[in-house]
Formats: structure tokens, sequence, C-alpha cells
């Protein structure tokens, strides 16, 4: 992947979230709860750090699309409040909602956040592309993570959420799983496609000594 292509990538990942809050569909409410999570930002740094060959790259971009990424959500959000149901025809922004209001704090405190721990997990992307299991714990992060940040928000806030809110975290939970099992079943028929190719039967190996 092209850095132009990772670091892009980054500034999307800033956009798709306030931008699909601006309607009211139930879809696009979920995409924006979706991308205003934490998950699809960890994957996005992980899938950087897969696409890169050098370590190093890896925690770099990684670490800087995270941070292009936060920059862009947070000065869309400032640009383009998001106003209350209801308040469309007042005359006034409500308070606190004015642009600037707060975006410089939050920029400073995720973009560094977002420097700091997409290190890491470009560097697990990274090592994730050793086959087999011995690559296998650090890809099944993402899914993991998706899993584990579900049922937090499930066990927190569905009560309070909505019905939306609460079938997107439970089908992010399922696909979670989902692809867990699909990433050790595909690491698992490589090894024995592997080991039966190494192996194989004895009658084949004798018809290789033979000349």
């Amino acid at each position: 992947m092209p850095v132009a292509a990772s670091l892009g990538a980054g500034l999307l990942l800033g956009l798709v979230g306030p931008v699909a809050e601006k309607w009211d569909s139930p879809f696009c409410v979920a995409v924006s709860i979706v991308f205003s999570s934490g998950w699809p930002w960890a994957c996005y740094a992980f899938m950087v750090g897969r696409s890169r060959r050098s370590k190093i790259e890896s925690a770099l971009l990684a670490s800087l699309g995270l941070a292009i990424g936060v920059v862009t959500y947070y000065v869309f959000k400032d640009i383009n409040p998001t106003i209350p149901a209801g308040m469309e025809e007042a005359t006034s922004v409500p308070a606190g909602m004015e642009p600037d209001t707060s975006s410089q704090s939050q920029i400073l405190l995720w973009g560094a956040a977002a420097f700091v721990f997409g290190a890491p997990v470009g560097l697990m992307g990274n090592v994730a592309r050793t086959p087999g299991v011995g690559g296998l714990l650090f890809r099944l992060v993402v899914p993991l993570t998706a899993f584990f940040e579900a049922t937090q928000r499930l066990s927190v806030e569905a009560d309070s959420e909505g019905a939306v809110f609460a079938l997107t975290w439970n089908v992010t939970r399922v696909a979670a799983c989902v692809a867990a099992v699909a990433l050790i079943g595909h690491t698992v028929w490589s090894w024995r496609v592997r080991h039966g190719r190494v192996d194989g039967p004895p009658e084949a190996a004798e018809s290789v000594r033979r000349p």
C-alpha cells in the first residue's frame, strides 16, 4: 500500500463517523456509532502495519494516520456541528455546540493518544504477517478488540441508547466471533496443508527417491 493511500485512509476514517451522523436513517446512525468507537481505529492501524514490510514504517504510518484521522474528525465536527432534533429552526446554536469550543483540547488529547497507541498496534499488524500459529494471536487482535468493546458498550449503554445502538453492537459482536473463527480455521487449514506436503504418504516419498 503506498504511503499516500495509508494516510488518505486515515483522513477518510476521520470523516466517516461525523458525516454519517448528519443523516437520521438507521443505517447512517449505525455507521456513525461504529466509526465513532474504538475498534475501527484499531483495525485501521493494524491494517496499515500489516501492509508494510518494515516494522519502523508500520509503527510510524499507523501513528501518523491515526493522528490525521483524529484531527479530521474533530475539525469536521467543529465546522459542521450537529444540532439536536427539534432545534433546527432555532436562531442560535445551543450552548457548548459552537464551533471551536473544545476541539483544541480534544485534538491534543486524542491526537496524542492516537500517535502513542498507533505504533504498537501497527507493529502487531506487521507481526501478524507471520504465517501459521506464530502470527495467529496477533491476527486475532482486531476481532477480540471489537468483541470486548461491543460487550462493554452493551452492558453499560444499551438501555439508554435505543434499539439501533443495541442492534449495531450485537451485530458487531457476532461479526467479531465469525471473523475470529474464520482466522483460526484458516490457520489450522494452512498448517495441515503445509505439513501434508512435507510429510506426505510413505509411498509418495518412496516414489520420489526412486530413479
